[in-house]
């Protein structure tokens, strides 16, 4: 396969879409940096995984999405470590609800830089290297809130949004470097942070778990249906391909048909 002996670095992978991106790529013969929080013995758990199952080179980083100085410096150890970063997929993110005259301040400027300064920060450490080479392919997580707001979420909505102008402004510019940037919006994703809001809820509202899934979780997705994370990877590894050549600047939605309305 064209990507076999690439290497991509992916942000917030130890877990979740992340660790999905992670081994989609692996599968697809890409060697690549994990990044994220989590304990020490499930990280390299994840890490050897990756090598045994795929037969890839597996690097791990520990870099703060919050801090600049890290992001570089988690570009330039994928370069040392691999000769090269090819891939970046900007995915680490976080949440929180709140009314907005009570949003906490400190929420807000967390949630603005991980879920998109941290882009901005790693697209700027990746981007000489994938020229000099005349290749790369840039993904960041969006969301189905990238293109609809939905009352109580102003920071991730802003970050979300702005992803997605990111994206465009970054494609134009290197439109004519072999580099294509690219964002996803996934709708709801089944995830096993997902999962675990469910029996909360379900006392909260007196509902059953199916009412849970279906009335509140899946309420603005027409299918009914999750999203898998497999289904997310796959759709970054054929953006990734030579197939994908001419897509960039795409907010590209997977989302159940939510933000067809």
């Amino acid at each position: 396969m064209a990507l076999t002996g690439k290497t991509a670095v992916v942000t917030g992978s130890t877990s979740g879409i992340g660790l999905a991106y992670a081994r989609a790529l692996a599968a697809a013969g890409v060697n690549v940096v994990i990044n994220g929080f989590g304990e020490a013995k499930d990280i390299e758990a994840e890490r050897a995984r990756i090598e045994s199952d795929f037969r890839v080179k597996a690097a791990y980083s520990p870099a703060d999405m919050t801090k600049p100085a890290e992001i570089a410096g988690m570009i330039a150890f994928g370069e040392k470590t691999f000769g090269a970063v090819d891939i970046l997929i900007n995915n680490a993110g976080i949440q929180f609800v709140s009314p907005i005259e009570e949003f906490p301040v400190e929420k807000w400027d967390a949630i603005i830089a991980i879920n998109l300064s941290s882009a901005f920060h790693a697209i700027r450490a990746a981007v000489p290297g994938m020229k000099k080479r005349g290749w790369g392919r840039i993904i960041s997580t969006a969301s189905a809130h990238s293109l609809v707001a939905s009352p109580y979420k102003a920071a991730y909505i802003a970050a979300k949004h702005g992803i997605a102008g990111l994206t465009k402004t970054v494609a134009l510019e290197l439109a004519q470097s072999r580099i294509t940037c690219n964002c996803i919006s996934p709708g709801y994703v089944w995830t096993p942070l997902v999962e675990k809001q469910i029996p909360d809820t379900m006392k909260s509202r007196n509902m059953t778990k199916e009412q849970v899934i279906n009335d509140v979780l899946l309420a603005a997705q027409p299918t009914k249906q999750f999203v898998t994370v497999e289904q997310v990877a796959a759709l970054a590894v054929f953006l990734c391909g030579d197939e994908a050549s001419q897509i960039t600047g795409a907010n590209l939605s997977i989302d159940g048909g939510w933000t067809a309305a």
